[in-house]
């Protein structure tokens, strides 16, 4: 009978009881070889554009630019930060979600004002000079 209640508190012991992990996925090796490769492949694909002009309008480029950073930034929260829905009851990723919406009313907002105070300013003379 203390043999089975030894192998059943080695077996719980050994699936977590004891402490509190919040769900968070365990990190492996090949979690992190997988997230490596991907970072590289979305570092060198960007890179290769802009050195050799591929794409040949900076605005199309800057744009592609920018959608291969938001994928790496998924892919450095999903394999490196271990952020999914299940970790810590999935207040990670309320708390991203609300820092991803604050950043763009921020960033939005600050591109909207200097849009509008550029295009309602007055326009100088070549000799005016502000004093």
């Amino acid at each position: 009978m203390s043999g089975s209640q030894d192998h059943s508190g080695a077996h719980a012991e050994a699936h977590g009881a004891g402490h509190d992990d919040h769900g968070a996925s365990h990190a492996t090796l090949r979690g992190y070889l997988t997230g490596f490769v991907l970072a590289a492949i979305l570092t060198a694909i960007p890179f290769w554009l802009v050195m050799g002009d591929v794409l040949g309008n900076s605005t199309v480029t800057a744009l592609v630019v920018m959608a291969f950073a938001a994928v790496q930034i998924v892919v450095h929260m999903v394999y490196f930060l271990h952020m999914n829905s299940r970790s810590e009851g999935g207040w990670t990723m309320m708390a991203l979600i609300f820092t991803i919406v604050i950043v763009v009313i921020a960033l939005s907002g600050s591109l909207w004002v200097m849009y509008h105070l550029n295009s309602n300013m007055m326009p100088m003379a070549p000799g005016d000079h502000p004093m």
